[in-house]
């Protein structure tokens, strides 16, 4: 497996993972009988359980991007050692990401995702020179 397969399949875990973290407290935080229910009215959670899920539906949004690059890089041939050091920079600033938006620090959650984004873009770059 290429590097920059073997790191999207680490953020595909770290969707799990942040997943597993944000459900425990919003289904605290929001009560089993909402969750566990058809929710036709819209709860959403708030402080740090709303964070968590923020952060992973963010994680979401980025990792779509992050497998487009991938699979650009991969299906072309295009791998090298820069889209590596890129897969691995993403998958980085996407496991600070989590903690840097669950405190709540401003701007470190934006620099940290500024990092990931940039890394994504780059593949592409990367893959077309």
């Amino acid at each position: 497996m290429t590097p920059e397969l073997t790191v999207l399949a680490l953020a595909g875990l770290l969707q799990v993972v942040q997943i597993l973290i944000m459900a425990v407290p919003a289904n605290r935080q929001l009560g089993t009988g909402y969750t566990a229910g058809p929710r036709d009215e819209t709860r959403e959670p708030t402080g740090v359980p709303g964070r968590l899920y923020r952060a992973s539906n963010n994680h979401f949004e980025a990792l779509i991007l992050f497998t487009a690059a991938v699979a650009v890089v991969s299906l072309s041939g295009q791998g090298s050692q820069v889209t590596a050091a890129c897969a691995w920079i993403y998958l980085g600033a996407r496991i600070l990401y989590v903690p840097a938006y669950a405190s709540g620090v401003p701007y470190l959650r934006s620099i940290i995702w500024f990092v990931g984004f940039a890394a994504t873009a780059a593949m592409f770059a990367a893959a077309l020179a």
